[in-house]
């Protein structure tokens, strides 16, 4: 039996954790970590405009933006990145989804030069490709 429960009160969820919590030996219990539009709309509404405006390139590219390139436009990537990871932090914390969901975009290191780490791009994985370029698409929508 699969459940996907949406929404739900904070009085329902307490009340469905403590009765998963009495049946925990019966139970196998996994957590859904994928993305999906909802959850990628939300990130992307979450982070700073430059933060967006860097995952864009990634999905633009498709899935893929060279470190180069975006240090032309932002600069330094410090301040891109960063807000990447707390808005990926501040999902957790806020329950919209759980610990251990990937990051949608990543770094890429130089694999012929392991001592030094500087990015030679970013990507994202083609099964978050379609899910952020729909959740876009409704961002466009919604602004304008």
């Amino acid at each position: 039996m699969k459940i996907t429960i949406e929404g739900a009160s904070p009085a329902f969820e307490e009340k469905l954790l403590r009765l998963l919590d009495e049946h925990r030996h019966e139970l196998a219990i996994t957590a859904d970590t994928d993305w999906s539009e909802d959850r990628a709309e939300w990130f992307l509404r979450s982070v700073t405009l430059a933060a967006r405006t860097f995952v864009r390139r990634v999905v633009d590219g498709g899935g893929w933006a060279d470190a180069g390139d975006l240090r032309d436009e932002f600069g330094s990537l410090r301040g891109p990145t960063v807000a990447l990871a707390r808005g990926l932090q501040r999902g957790v914390r806020q329950g919209r989804w759980p610990q251990g969901t990937e990051a949608p975009v990543a770094v890429v290191y130089d694999p012929d030069n392991p001592s030094w780490q500087r990015a030679v791009g970013y990507q994202m994985p083609t099964e978050h490709l379609l899910v952020f370029q729909a959740a876009f698409t409704r961002l466009d929508e919604a602004t304008g």
